[in-house]
């Protein structure tokens, strides 16, 4: 009998894999880091093809280390960076160019260019008109690598978010697939209809002949090696339900190099009036569940550029220590723009300010204006989130690699003046991958069952008085302002 559920975690810096046992216990993990390309300022590419080898070589490699069989898989799950985008040839499978990642700003020109569009766009994608979003990516793509619009249009060239290159791979060219959860992150995708939209098509001037077929969340979709792979999501959508939030009002924060925050809102498509974005939870057995989403574009990246940008720091950690010192940042506020800011704000052309330096700012003083950053950007999507669903967030659920920090997460509780509630098995990403899949082939029989692998680890409590936060708004709220508009 199968054994295990193997989950592909195919981030923005790392390709995983992770085995998980029927209790949804980690027995294996399996990373490798890839290259990241900055060819000008605000672009951001990857290697498609090193990332295949690079998820494949991880999948080799957790197999060895756990002294697994291939018959002992019951399934595989997929979760993925989200609207990265890969362009290939039918043919060969071979890229055309190096994706272009989620985090690029090329097409920041572009898209202001089509505000006027928004309102239209927003009604059916539930997005808005960013260079965050697939659409202008691929567009920019067939405009700007010789003879590809030509080719597209022949019906010669694919285009896939990760998952979709992935599944590409592992049935060797067979399956051309992606699921809902992806296909609504494309700004091609009608999220009430479930399917593609010609006339958003038509206004990103993308052939549909590219597109691949939207499927599931769960369910066999294509097989590697014998094996089903029978769940993908984006990795936002798969750490919602790795968290076990299947009830409208439930809500996650995943702390990784965005921070996303995402509440599920059942059967109902939620239009915010706080410039969050509507998106779709999963599709399973062919019904679509939705979430409200807020993303901060810089997290942990945040951390991780005080210590190789700065040289602040000589490992993460320190950062912690050092803000441990001081119980404020003594005036100072870092601003974390530095690919524009997401939502609420939406300014693609934002930077990162670092204000309130005086001859007494320390190293510990930037630290913890680093780590009251991330808390006050997760703050302002909650607080548009209770807005727009009218519902009490009484708890956040929090996932990601930055949620080992308990400096951090107490901060967390204390700006957000809520309890953070870390689980067991942080790795909730891929542990949604895993748990999708094995819904898909019967592993685990229904959410129930699944709802009782998910453990509360450690609870974090706020240890503030809210009126010790007001002096503190005013100043990130003042130091936002300065980073707008400043490219």
């Amino acid at each position: 009998m199968a054994k295990f559920i193997m989950a592909l975690d195919q981030g923005t810096t790392s390709s995983r894999s992770i085995l998980f046992d029927h209790n949804g216990e980690i027995v294996a993990v399996s990373q490798q880091e890839f290259t990241q390309y900055f060819p000008k300022s605000g672009w951001v590419e990857h290697d498609a093809e090193e990332i295949w080898q690079s998820q494949l070589k991880t999948m080799e490699a957790v197999m060895k280390k756990a002294g697994a069989e291939v018959s002992d898989l019951a399934g595989i799950g997929i979760t993925n960076q989200r609207e990265t985008v890969v362009v290939w040839e039918r043919s060969t499978g071979k890229p055309i160019c190096n994706a272009i990642v989620w985090q690029d700003r090329r097409t920041a020109d572009v898209c202001q260019q089509m505000k006027s569009e928004e309102a239209v766009v927003s009604a059916k994608t539930g997005l808005r008109i960013d260079p965050y979003f697939s659409a202008t990516k691929v567009a920019w793509i067939l405009d700007h690598v010789d003879g590809a619009r030509n080719r597209a249009e022949q019906g010669e060239l694919c285009f896939g978010t990760i998952d979709s290159w992935l599944v590409w791979n592992l049935t060797d060219g067979e399956k051309h697939v992606t699921d809902a959860s992806n296909a609504s992150r494309t700004l091609l995708f009608n999220i009430h209809e479930g399917d593609w939209d010609d006339d958003l098509l038509a206004l990103f001037n993308v052939p549909k002949s590219m597109l691949p077929e939207v499927v599931d969340s769960s369910g066999e979709i294509g097989r590697w090696q014998d094996v089903a792979i029978a769940g993908v999501a984006g990795d936002q959508q798969a750490a919602l339900f790795g968290q076990a939030c299947y009830e409208p009002g439930r809500a996650k924060n995943t702390y990784g190099t965005g921070c996303f925050m995402l509440t599920h809102t059942g059967d109902q498509v939620v239009d915010s009036e706080n410039d969050l974005l509507s998106t779709v939870a999963w599709r399973i057995r062919g019904k679509l569940e939705y979430a409200l989403e807020g993303g901060v574009f810089i997290a942990g990246a945040l951390f991780q550029w005080l210590r190789d940008g700065l040289g602040l720091v000589n490992k993460v950690q320190e950062i912690d220590q050092l803000a441990s010192e001081c119980t404020h940042s003594d005036g100072v506020v870092l601003v974390p723009a530095f690919a524009g800011l997401g939502a609420p704000h939406w300014d693609p052309n934002a930077r990162g300010v670092l204000v309130g330096i005086s001859r007494g700012t320390e190293k510990k003083h930037i630290c913890r204006a680093a780590i009251d950053a991330v808390c006050f950007q997760s703050l302002e999507l909650l607080e548009c989130m209770e807005k727009d669903t009218g519902l009490d967030i009484s708890e956040l659920r929090v996932d990601g690699g930055a949620v080992v920090s308990d400096v951090l997460m107490q901060s967390q509780a204390d700006i957000i003046q809520r309890d953070i509630v870390r689980p067991e098995i942080i790795e909730t990403t891929a542990f949604g991958a895993a748990a999708l899949a094995g819904l898909g082939v019967g592993f685990w029989e229904s959410r129930d069952e699944l709802a009782h692998t998910w453990r509360e680890e450690k609870r974090y409590s706020p240890q503030i008085d809210a009126g010790e936060l007001i002096e503190k708004r005013k100043l990130w709220d003042k130091a936002v302002e300065r980073s707008k508009a400043w490219a």
